[in-house]
């Protein structure tokens, strides 16, 4: 893959240097010219014969000026009359169309929290539901600056007017970026991804007006384009026995918006605070409805010509530093930008998020029609702010010149689970929200069943009317940890990482903060004799793919280890010192599993076989850590935490029922996971890959080695949750206890 190769320019005097460092990291590399005074490009074959000889004159001399011409098409909006349609109905039909459906089986096939600094992800809540508008990470391990990303995409309204899509593409991706603490929009960049049929009917016209739309929006809002690509040849071409056929896609832009944030805390989710309180809608456009290529036109097949737009430039810039205001003066409690299916999907998406009720006002809507006000999809946002502080907002509002372009729609309503809009004559919707979201996630749940482990699939959705929450609980002998472990002796620990491996930094930096010295080992380092496991007090095996999983999850990690003699010693020595540690987590639990024959009393260690789901999981799941001897684990008996897994192979299978038996008696299971019960998980996804008892982890006999699949080291830091409850306010997380117990241990 080119895109999997890097060329660099290096002094002469550093090549030595880089050889050295590509060696340590199995990086293969290799020497291919040099820069000259030569003006030119050369090439030469192996007998030293020019193949190519090029003079810069004849490289960048300038192109002949590019003419082209292209047709469009102007056509004025004219307003359809729709067919009477049940407001009921088509919320049932939008929330099933796959760009407004939920995206379980998409985002949980994805690694979200490696490097530990993953502060924002797409799961929402205690229910963990993919509603979040923007991404947010953690810079570094210790503060709390970092960065924001959001995305924006309207390919279907370009199909009518393409410089409306782009801008509201934009627009799209600002307005999902507002739920992060950003401090303006001069600190925004955005990044252009261009799609296109370039040479078709057209369509070079629509590139155009859509470039140049972006332009006077960009130069209008002060935003940069510092960053893109594009796709013009977005057509297939083919022919059978019916003849010649093609197909070619409209216009597409797909924007990303990214900000620096000086404090990621703060950040808005639709998750709804489970209070009494009031919806204010915030419509920087204003009170327009229009219809075309919205979510509802498409599931009814009607081409509405008149589409979403962004107007009013100078209102979006105002709604930017007004949400700022707002979060400043912590009046806001939840955030939901308006998009795909319109008002109403956003409010169904927050009671999804929360599991508190919904109530819609349409008459807070004025005279405006019921279809239009729930399902166009125009630029809106959806704020949540207690009774007390609605005057104070809609004073915010007022001075930032949107008083008219916001109204108080509703509240939630914590008393129920039911999404209700209110017309003059009643309700016109009144539905449970375990209704909506089965059909939610129904497309969802067919392609899981396509794809993986129709039964596991089945076990998710049946869940959806009783789902458990997550939720924390830890022993009263553990106090939160609000500052890093400060000591006068810090421990060595080596960090072992082999080829393929990515979640070292975050085990180095729990295992810092707990008060130890982190050394990065690689194992070249061991195999070279650069390094020896004799030095440290504890050895930390990482996750990640070593090798790539092609030989087995982690088993070519540990045949290097076990067919190389002198490493095999070194390993066994460490495993048989009475004053050592170790961990390994995730890739490093599989890895360390294979050691068995060195591990004392390890011949009758479990193995990690393929997930039930036959998929790579990437959730947030419940764990409990039971009573066990552990150096890692002891202290945290009893606890229940929420801890993030990503794997593919990661079920415990043990030689017999004795063996498992075995490691139940003596105390050698170190984490579970559970069920909303607190009960050892047996259905999917509470037990994510399908292991025995719901066993998460096992520890040795002795109490000083322990292998767990899910990562407690992603998750040492508060910040770095997808969802922990607000009385947690430490800087460090729960699982942050299982390294200052390991510092503890070794005195």
């Amino acid at each position: 893959e080119s895109q999997e190769r890097y060329v660099l320019v290096l002094e002469p005097s550093s090549v030595e240097l880089f050889g050295e460092i590509a060696a340590r990291e199995g990086c293969p590399w290799a020497v291919v010219g040099e820069a000259t005074a030569q003006a030119g490009i050369r090439v030469v074959d192996e007998a030293g014969e020019p193949v190519v000889d090029l003079p810069n004159a004849l490289l960048f001399a300038d192109p002949p000026p590019l003419e082209k011409v292209a047709e469009s098409s102007q056509s004025t909006p004219t307003s359809i009359d729709w067919p009477a349609i049940d407001p009921g109905d088509a919320l049932k039909r939008v929330l099933a169309l796959p760009s407004v459906a939920a995206k379980h089986f998409l985002i949980t096939i994805g690694d979200r929290s490696v490097t530990g600094q993953i502060h924002r992800d797409p799961m929402v809540g205690p229910w963990q539901v993919p509603v979040a508008d923007c991404a947010i990470t953690l810079a570094d391990y210790d503060g709390v600056a970092g960065e924001a990303m959001a995305v924006g995409e309207r390919p279907a309204i370009a199909i009518h007017h393409p410089a409306a899509s782009v801008r509201v593409a934009i627009g799209e991706a600002l307005t999902n970026l507002l739920s992060a603490p950003i401090a303006g929009l001069d600190r925004v960049k955005l990044s252009a991804n261009w799609m296109a049929a370039c040479g078709e009917l057209r369509e070079d016209s629509a590139l155009y007006s859509g470039v140049h739309a972006v332009s006077e929006m960009c130069r209008a809002l002060s935003l940069a384009i510092p960053v893109g690509k594009d796709s013009l040849s977005m057509r297939v071409k083919w022919d059978d026995e019916s003849g010649a056929h093609e197909v070619h896609s409209p216009l597409s832009l797909v924007v990303t918006a990214f900000t620096a944030l000086d404090d990621v805390r703060g950040n808005l989710t639709p998750q709804l605070a489970a209070d009494d309180a009031l919806l204010l809608l915030v419509e920087p456009d204003g009170a327009r409805d229009p219809l075309g290529a919205t979510a509802l036109a498409q599931v009814y097949g009607i081409a509405d010509p008149e589409t979403a737009d962004v107007r009013d430039l100078p209102a979006l810039r105002r709604l930017v530093d007004a949400v700022a205001e707002l979060r400043h003066e912590g009046l806001l409690l939840a955030a939901h930008d308006r998009s795909d299916g319109g008002l109403i999907v956003t409010l169904a998406e927050m009671l999804f998020a929360s599991r508190v009720g919904v109530e819609l006002e349409l008459e807070s809507l004025g005279e405006r029609d019921a279809l239009g006000a729930l399902f166009s999809e125009n630029l809106g946002l959806v704020l949540q702010v207690s009774g007390a502080d609605s005057a104070r907002a809609i004073d915010v509002l007022r001075r930032h010149g949107l008083d008219d372009r916001a109204a108080l729609i509703g509240r939630s309503n914590p008393a129920h689970q039911r999404l209700q809009v209110i017309g003059r004559e009643g309700k016109i919707i009144d539905e449970a929200r375990a209704d909506l979201e089965r059909i939610w996630r129904a497309t969802s749940h067919a392609i899981q069943r396509l794809r993986d482990n129709p039964a596991c699939a089945d076990e998710e959705y049946a869940d959806l009317d009783d789902s458990p929450a997550l939720r924390l609980t830890m022993p009263e002998s553990v106090e939160m940890h609000h500052h890093a472990v400060i000591v006068d002796r810090r421990p060595p620990a080596a960090i072992l990482r082999e080829q393929g491996v990515n979640s070292q930094y975050e085990m180095a930096a729990a295992f810092d903060a707990a008060g130890f010295r982190a050394v990065d080992v690689t194992m070249s380092d061991l195999f070279d004799g650069r390094d020896d496991l004799a030095e440290y007090s504890l050895l930390a095996a990482c996750g990640g793919f070593s090798f790539g999983d092609v030989l087995g999850a982690g088993l070519g990690w540990a045949s290097g280890i076990l067919h190389q003699p002198r490493v095999r010693e070194m390993f066994e020595a460490f495993f048989a010192r009475s004053d050592t540690l170790a961990l390994g987590i995730c890739n490093g639990c599989q890895m360390m599993s294979a050691l068995n024959p060195l591990l004392p009393h390890g011949e009758r260690w479990p193995k990690l076989l393929r997930n039930r789901s036959e998929q790579y999981e990437g959730r947030v799941v419940q764990a409990s850590v039971p009573p066990n001897d552990n150096a890692f684990f002891q202290s945290l008996t009893g606890a229940e935490i929420p801890i993030s897994v990503a794997h593919g192979e990661g079920r415990f299978v043990f030689p017999d029922d004795q063996a498992l038996q075995a490691f139940e008696n003596g105390r050698q299971i170190v984490m579970r996971y559970v069920d909303g019960e607190g009960r050892p998980a047996t259905r999917y996804p509470q037990n994510p890959n399908g292991s025995p008892n719901g066993i998460a982890g096992v520890g040795s006999a002795n109490g000083r080695v322990a292998v767990v699949m899910p990562h407690p080291e992603r998750n040492h830091r508060t910040l770095a949750n997808s969802w922990l409850p607000g009385h947690w306010d430490a800087p460090y997380g729960p699982w942050f206890e299982l390294f200052v117990s390991a510092r503890r241990t070794l005195g």
